[in-house]
């Protein structure tokens, strides 16, 4: 029997970690995540772990020790009397080290 052909690490390098984190979570409860040295991000839905840790260590230069993801279901809505539905939305909310920080607040 043929064995499949492994898959190989994707090329790309910091454009492949750009792509990986789309935009921090900035709300009151990612804020107060902060004081227990957690980040919040949002992924794209494809997104693994341990993409989202290498992404997070090669651009912000820390160290990351956990990494936790979410998926939020898109909910059903209406605008002036149309129905429309909400994107499906994964979020990484990710643990760095002792004594490292990212501080997304700070640049605009």
């Amino acid at each position: 029997m043929n064995k499949p052909a492994k898959k190989t690490k994707k090329s790309g390098g910091a454009e492949r970690h750009y792509n990986t984190l789309i935009a921090p979570v900035i709300t009151e409860k990612s804020t107060v995540a902060t004081e227990n040295n957690q980040v919040v991000f949002r992924v794209p839905l494809e997104a693994t772990k341990p993409e989202i840790a290498e992404a997070i260590e090669a651009l912000f230069k820390v160290k990351v020790k956990a990494v936790n993801t979410l998926r939020t279901k898109g909910k059903n809505k209406h605008f002036q009397g149309r129905p429309y539905t909400r994107s499906t939305v994964k979020k990484a909310i990710v643990t760095l080290e002792d004594g490292h920080a990212i501080d997304v607040t700070g640049r605009i």
